[in-house]
């Protein structure tokens, strides 16, 4: 007999049964008791058959992640990952439902999720379905169990593909700001340098950046399309000319209330398939799925020339792809140097703000409109009034139609620069450039040499109209000229009083300050009167009283509503002053993170300045750990949970948010639990945003808390988002033994918890530091494996610790973990020492600075 023939036959049942096994599983739902295995080769397929979820491995990556993809196309084409920041190194991953009520991809450890939907309201009851849309959705029954509702769903977390039907943009209701995000490489699903979304500020614009900066924009929407988008149809690929044209294959809806404000787009032909990706390229492109060539084919791309490259000319400008000289200034520019000019054009216009005679506007006509992000929308106002409007304005540099499906009615106007101009040829639409009456008069003549002898009466009826105008508007402005001007003290008055700045600094200044107005539009938070507040407090009553912080006081509130809310008043000695007042409004209102606390609203009036959180009922992590009483009820499963929460809290802030933010001020009293002891970090006051590729900053101010500074920022004022990390570091080791950093050890006031770890770690027992309340219930790998993780994280050399997305994946798998070096110690040194930096010690706990000594 033929040995081998007899082993394929024996091959053959289990190998069908396994094909058998994975085909009837191929369902579009999991629940407590279904779950898809990578290692069975088993996933969910939508309904109609048109989406796939499953593992997968990306081009030559041997990593595994969760992703979505298009079943019916034979070249694979994903389009949503789940853990594209921490892969899988195995086959052995699982997606499935939590007893939590989540959604979650595990490793073969199977503890800890490499990812989550991390919600609070699912229940043990709910479900996942892959919709026949591409969306996953996770279903969740309501307490009675009686109906259903959608508690989370992967169309609201895209990663760099937008599907038909998807809603993309803002929802002012939640904060989400939809961000799409370039995978790093074709091989890595990896955030990459590119990022596509809204921004909300002036007239709502869809950006393209390359890390914080602005690299191309759709521009506002038209009443057709994004007017930085030309007609589609004439930049589509040869491949698609039997289409028709762009506006018959999809239909565009564009929603801005005050709900939201998103874009959404669905294919006419509900059989085509169709993406709009950003590539890793910093491409951003809409393919179309070609049956007859059984591949993708390219619909439209952005950018698709130098001219598209946002103000790749500078500002005051206009770029023209298909003229010769490429570059021009604007009408009433002109270039600072004749062979640099493109850097710069400078202005030649001289306004009098409505007191000269012939100033007026210059039509332009089919161009890109310039960047809306200092654009004011006047809905009500017709074009005429709009003229009217930006003549009264020095400020004001042009004005255009909202929407040029109804001309007659709503227009922008621009305040300040103008950047980012294009000329097309057909497409684009109306801008109309301000300019003063030389310049108004020397277009109108260079005009008339290329007119017919009848355009002479065209011409005097514009003079005449002109001329009736700018009297109409003399009149009106003379008749208003003290009302505005009183308004307009009285406006910068109230603006330093809110605040309570020195009066000459701030009518110099004021400009630079936050009004209510600016909370609310700007930042998405309620302004609350003071009278609200002090019915929340019953008017700063003691049993209101939280707490005491740098900042100052904190109360508990009840609004009218019901809510209730945590009160941060700002002490009139507080060491915080307005620059980390403003500085938290501006800069938590623009997180949102399950994991940061979340702002609410502020109060600026009178001499009061507050901010309104939500309310954590468990108070800090240090009420906790630090107190005897209490420490036994926060067993290892519940500190563990809190040390992953504030890993994830951190990662966001450094990597996942658009800003890549450095906190500062991480301590115990700065996270705080919320009903179901879900830790939240809190107190941005002392943050600050890295921008573009920057990896460190210096300043002349260290703020922070001794025993949680890391070296290089308290001895050279240096700072980092690894300076974060030994923050973290050091709650990581306070956390498993319930001992402060400084001023646990009382017998020896040199020492810390830094290096009573590092002995017991060097002499094998480690294991002693834990807390005793916890010292009989915990595992002790993962209690090793966590100690080693804090002691990598507070090594001396910030190049030597561990990234955030780095340190949630060794505390989440089995993986091999470096030795830690030996680190210096922090001891106690004299504010005197003139080696030290100034130092803010308005939010540490003693009066104290720090130095480092050798641990020989």
């Amino acid at each position: 007999m033929d040995t081998r023939r007899f082993l394929n036959a024996n091959a053959i049942v289990p190998f069908m049964a396994t094909i058998l096994f994975a085909s009837c599983f191929e369902n579009d739902i999991i629940n407590q008791t279904h779950f898809i295995s990578d290692s069975k080769n088993e996933s969910l397929v939508s309904s109609n058959g048109n989406f796939k979820l499953g593992f997968f491995s990306p081009g030559n990556s041997p990593s595994r992640y969760v992703g979505i993809w298009f079943n019916k196309v034979p070249k694979q084409t994903v389009v949503w990952v789940a853990n594209r920041e921490i892969p899988l190194k195995n086959s052995a991953g699982i997606f499935k439902i939590t007893a939590d009520g989540n959604i979650a991809v595990v490793g073969s450890k199977g503890r800890t999720p490499l990812w989550s939907t991390n919600i609070s309201t699912p229940n043990a009851n709910s479900t996942a379905k892959l919709l026949p849309s591409g969306n996953l959705v996770l279903v969740a029954k309501n307490n009675s169990g009686n109906s259903e509702s959608i508690v989370w769903q992967s169309f609201d977390y895209p990663t760099d593909t937008i599907l038909p039907g998807m809603r993309f943009g803002l929802n002012r209701e939640t904060g989400l700001n939809q961000f799409l995000t370039s995978w790093k490489s074709s091989d890595e699903p990896a955030q990459g340098d590119f990022s596509f979304g809204l921004n909300p500020n002036g007239s709502p614009q869809y950006f393209l950046y390359r890390n914080l900066d602005p690299y191309w924009r759709g521009g506002p929407w038209n009443g057709r399309s994004l007017s930085g988008t030309p007609d589609i149809s004439t930049r589509v690929n040869n491949n698609l000319a039997d289409f028709s044209n762009e506006a018959g294959l999809f239909n565009y809806t564009f929603v801005s209330n005050k709900q939201g404000t998103y874009i959404s787009f669905h294919p006419s032909n509900t059989s085509i398939f169709s993406t709009l990706v950003v590539e890793p390229t910093g491409i951003v492109k809409r393919v179309i799925w070609r049956e007859d060539s059984q591949d993708w084919a390219l619909f439209w791309l952005e950018p698709d020339d130098s001219c598209d490259v946002y103000a790749n000319c500078g500002s005051y400008s206009i770029c023209n792809f298909d003229n010769a000289i490429k570059y021009s200034c604007l009408p009433g520019f002109e270039p600072l140097s004749p062979h640099d000019w493109h850097t710069r054009c400078v202005e030649r216009r001289k306004f009098q703000c409505g007191k000269g005679e012939g100033e007026g506007f210059i039509k332009m006509a089919n161009v890109k409109i310039p960047d809306a992000s200092n654009a004011r929308a006047y809905t009500n106002l017709s074009l005429k009034d709009c003229e009217l409007e930006c003549l009264r304005s020095c400020n004001c540099s042009g004005y255009a139609s909202i929407d040029i499906n109804n001309e007659g009615q709503g227009c922008l106007a621009w305040y300040g620069m103008l950047n980012d101009m294009q000329q097309y040829t057909e497409e684009g639409q109306d801008f109309y450039l301000r300019v003063d009456a030389g310049e108004l008069a020397a277009y109108a003549k260079n005009s008339s040499k290329t007119s017919t002898d009848s355009n002479w009466i065209v011409r005097v009826i514009i003079c005449f109209a002109i001329a009736l105008l700018l009297l109409f508007v003399s009149i009106y402005l003379h008749s208003r000229k003290k009302r505005a001007v009183r308004k307009g003290y009285l406006e910068k008055q109230r603006r330093c009083e809110l605040l309570s700045l020195d009066p000459e600094t701030c009518m110099s200044n004021f400009k630079d300050l936050p009004t209510a107005h600016e909370c609310e539009e700007n930042v998405n938070i309620t302004f609350y009167d003071l009278s609200t507040i002090r019915a929340a407090t019953d008017n700063f009553s003691s049993e209101t009283k939280l707490g005491e912080g740098g900042f100052g006081p904190v109360y508990k509130g009840k609004l009218s509503n019901g809510k209730e809310v945590a009160i941060k008043r700002l002490s009139k000695n507080s060491g915080q002053g307005i620059v980390e007042f403003k500085n938290e409004v501006l800069l938590i209102a623009k997180l949102q993170h399950r994991n940061l606390v979340r702002i609410l609203g502020c109060c600026i009036e009178a001499e009061e300045k507050m901010l309104i959180y939500e309310y954590m009922p468990n108070k800090s992590l240090d009420c906790f750990i630090f107190d005897q009483s209490r420490k036994a009820s926060l067993e290892w499963e519940k500190r563990f949970k809190i040390i992953m929460d504030i890993a994830r809290g951190i990662l966001y802030l450094h990597q996942d948010s658009r800003l890549r933010i450095i906190h500062r001020d991480l301590k115990t009293s700065n996270v705080l639990l919320d009903g179901e002891m879900n830790a939240k970090i809190s107190d941005f006051g002392r943050a600050r945003i890295f921008c573009g590729n920057q990896n460190q900053a210096n300043t002349n101010r260290v703020v922070g808390t001794f025993g949680y500074m890391s070296p290089e920022y308290a001895l050279d004022a240096l700072f980092s988002v690894k300076s974060d990390v030994f923050s973290f570091g050091v709650m990581l080791l306070e956390i498993i033994s319930g001992r402060k950093n400084i001023g646990f050890f009382k017998e020896d006031l040199s020492s810390n918890l830094i290096r009573y770890a590092w002995n017991l770690w060097k002499d094998r027992k480690a294991l002693e530091m834990m807390d005793l309340s916890i010292r009989q219930s915990c595992p002790s790998s993962e209690v090793l494996r966590c100690i080693q993780v804090g002691l990598l994280c507070v090594q001396d050399g910030a190049a030597n610790r561990p990234t955030m997305s780095e340190i949630i994946f060794m505390l989440s798998t089995d993986t091999a973990l470096p030795s830690p070096a030996q680190p210096t110690f922090s001891s106690i040194r004299s504010q005197n020492d003139p080696s030290f930096p100034a130092m803010d010690t308005s939010s540490s706990v003693n009066q104290v600075t720090i130095s480092l000594v050798d641990a020989r």
